[in-house]
Formats: C-alpha cells, sequence, structure tokens
C-alpha cells in the first residue's frame, strides 16, 4: 500500500491539473489579454498532446525502470506548470502546456504499469483502482480546490499543482522500488496492437468515455432544473457526488476484478452506464434525486475505467506500459469527442435530453465487447495471467 500512495498523488495531480483550467478560462483571459476562447485552446492543446504523446512516450520510456520513467515524467510536468504560472503572455502559456502535457502523458500509465508492478496478482484489480482513483478523485476534489484557489489567482493554481507534483515525486523516489519490466523487443511490445481485441478493448474505452462526457462537459446546464433556486453550491454538489461516484467505483471494481472474470465486470459497468444515462432525463428535476442519480451514474463511469485497463494488462503484461497509453489516449479521446458531440446535439434537441445519445454510445460499448467475447471465449473469460515485472535490474536488459 504506502508504494502506492504517491502514485495515486501523481494522478491526482495530473487530474486536477488537466480539467481544473477550463473552470479558469474567464480568470485567465482577462489576465492574458486574450478571448476566452483562445483561452480555451490552453484546454485543447493539452487534451489533444496527452492523448498523442502517451502512447509514444510511454514505449519511448518503457525500457526505463519504473521509478525512473515516473522521475523523468514528473519533472516535465512539474517545470511545464511552473512555466505556465508564469507565462507574461498567451505566447508562451501555449506551449507550456504543451510541455505540462507531455510530462502528464507518461504519469498515469506508467504509474499503473508500476502498481501492477509491484502488486501480488490476486490483489492487482485493487492496486490499479487506488491508481486510478488519484485520477478520478481529482474530479470530485482537486477542481472544487484548483477553483477555489484560482478565485485569488489562477496561477495559484498552477503553483499548487506544480507542488502536488514535487511531493509525489519526493513520494516514489523514497517508497517506490526499482520496477524493471521484462526485457521484451519491439517488436514484441507491439504485437497485441495487431490483436483485434486490444483494438476492441480501445474502442469500447473511447466510445463509453464519449457517452459519458457527452453529458458531463454539459453537466451544469444538464442539472439547472434541479438546481435553479436551490442554494448557491448545488452545482458544485452535483459534481462532487459524482467525483465521489467515480472513486467509488474504481474501488468496487478493482476488487469485483480480483475475484470474478474481467468480462462481467466489464459488461456490468458498460451496461450500468447506459442505463444511468437513458434515465437522465428522469433524474435532472430534483436537487437531491439528481445528487443520487450523479453518484450512481459516476460509479459506473469509474467501474468501466478500472476494468478496461485491467482486461489490457491481463491479455498482454509485457506490453502494459503501450497499452496503458493507448487506454490514456482512447480516454482523453473519448472526453475530447464527448464534448464535441454534446454541443451540435444541443441544437436538435434539449440539453436535458443529453443522456439519451449519450447512452447509445454506451450501449453501443456493451454491444462491442459481448460480440468480442462471443467470437473468442475463451480469452474473453481471463481473470489472471499477469507475470510480475522484476524489481531490480538484474532481469532485463
Amino acid at each position: 500500500m504506502r508504494p502506492l500512495l504517491p502514485l495515486a498523488l501523481a494522478t491526482f495531480a495530473v487530474g486536477t491539473d488537466a480539467f481544473v483550467i477550463a473552470g479558469l478560462l474567464p480568470d485567465i483571459a482577462a489576465d492574458l489579454e486574450v478571448s476566452v476562447p483562445a483561452a480555451g485552446q490552453l484546454v485543447t492543446v493539452f487534451a489533444l498532446t496527452l492523448a498523442v504523446a502517451a502512447p509514444v512516450l510511454s514505449w519511448l520510456l518503457s525500457p526505463l525502470d519504473r521509478r525512473t520513467a515516473l522521475q523523468l515524467a514528473l519533472i516535465v510536468f512539474i517545470v511545464g506548470n511552473v512555466v505556465t504560472a508564469l507565462s507574461p503572455t498567451y505566447t508562451l502559456a501555449l506551449p507550456a502546456r504543451i510541455l505540462t502535457a507531455a510530462g502528464a502523458a507518461t504519469i498515469t500509465a506508467t504509474a499503473s504499469s508500476a502498481a501492477v508492478a509491484i502488486t501480488p496478482p490476486e490483489r492487482r484489480g485493487r492496486a490499479m483502482a487506488l491508481v486510478i482513483g488519484g485520477l478520478t478523485l481529482s474530479t470530485a476534489l482537486g477542481m472544487p480546490l484548483g477553483n477555489l484557489i484560482g478565485g485569488i489567482d489562477w496561477r495559484l493554481t498552477l503553483w499548487a499543482v506544480a507542488a502536488l507534483g514535487i511531493v509525489a515525486a519526493i513520494g516514489i523516489s523514497v517508497a517506490l522500488p526499482k520496477v524493471v519490466l521484462p526485457a521484451t523487443s519491439l517488436t514484441a511490445r507491439l504485437a497485441p496492437l495487431r490483436q483485434p481485441k486490444v483494438l476492441t478493448i480501445l474502442v469500447v474505452t473511447l466510445l463509453v468515455m464519449a457517452g459519458h462526457y457527452t453529458v458531463y462537459t454539459y453537466i451544469g446546464a444538464v442539472t439547472e432544473g434541479a438546481t435553479t433556486g436551490s442554494f448557491p453550491q448545488a452545482a458544485t454538489m452535483i459534481l462532487f457526488v459524482w467525483g465521489v461516484g467515480v472513486f467509488g467505483g474504481n474501488f468496487f471494481a478493482g476488487h469485483l476484478a480480483d475475484r470474478l472474470p474481467a468480462l462481467r465486470v466489464a459488461v456490468a459497468a458498460l451496461a450500468g452506464s447506459a442505463v444511468l444515462l437513458a434515465i437522465s432525463p428522469l433524474m435532472v428535476g430534483h436537487l437531491v434525486v439528481a445528487c443520487v442519480w450523479a453518484a450512481i451514474w459516476g460509479a459506473t463511469d469509474g467501474m468501466a475505467s478500472v476494468v478496461q485497463q485491467h482486461r489490457l494488462v491481463l491479455f498482454a503484461p509485457a506490453s502494459a506500459p503501450v497499452l496503458l497509453g493507448l487506454n490514456s489516449s482512447a480516454i482523453y479521446l473519448g472526453v475530447a469527442l464527448g464534448g464535441g458531440l454534446g454541443g451540435p446535439a444541443q441544437d436538435w434537441l434539449s440539453v436535458t435530453l443529453l443522456g439519451l445519445p449519450a447512452a447509445v454510445l454506451a450501449l453501443l460499448a456493451t454491444i462491442v465487447t459481448v460480440a468480442e467475447a462471443r467470437a473468442d471465449p475463451a480469452k474473453a473469460s481471463l481473470t489472471s495471467g499477469f507475470r510480475a515485472p522484476s524489481r531490480t535490474g538484474g532481469d532485463a536488459a
């Protein structure tokens, strides 16, 4: 447990950094003397850089032991945030966000592969849940706290994120043992990418994340009927309980994935996502009902995130860094796709009905997963099969 905590803190810092900027755009735009849409490109370029860089950097850094790879990634992440916080102009802030995203792109996948390496096979689902829990906890705590600090000065938020990165780097240097992955050729590492099962899992990740974020991106407008006339922090409460639900779903999926076939957990999470999104129009008219719905919906999101990673690592443990990097790309591309679809969708349906097209995406993810399992029932039933990487440099090149 002790080595996993700094890994979770690192992913918490990444999640906070990735999402908090969106809530600070008006202040950033005013300070850097650009329009709000232009400031919004700081969010876009971060997400796109992360999506593209995650698999590439995960592959490039895969020969390094996990501790060293994380230390390098956190240094880049910290420097990027410091440069952004010090940027006097938009022209400097934009490349600084690209630099920050390059560091962030490696952290989540590398932290997950390190957790897999240092944890006994029967507990690896829970270990991955704890590490990814840092990322999802950022939606419940990191974003509100970041916006609260940013209300004083948006640059302070980035200094705070950089400080989290420093603490995580120190913790990893002290608590994480040297973890070297088994010596594997480049051809062998990339071999799983030729497997339809891997591509299917990645497509499912993209589809279900797109479904969730078709609604989540516009959650303020979706739940306006429940928050109008209530107390000022009602919208924040819905976001908070959603984040708590995601965090709980992470750990629930981790425990289930260690005890049940990963496919069964995946189908339950994906089908649950489709149902919760489909009934959303009925759930957003009253604050209490909306909060209960948001918590359960968030849990299905958290479950899907963990079990998809779990399935990839079960299928090809030696290629975990590359596959987890690709999964991170699929997640962030799904987030971008969901936000992109949710906007135009409001031209032909009410914002409160966004859950319907979102549910279709989640249902497609469920159908694809079931079809893939029927096509290859032997591999679909995998529940274990990790090969523990070496913790020292003696077994790998």
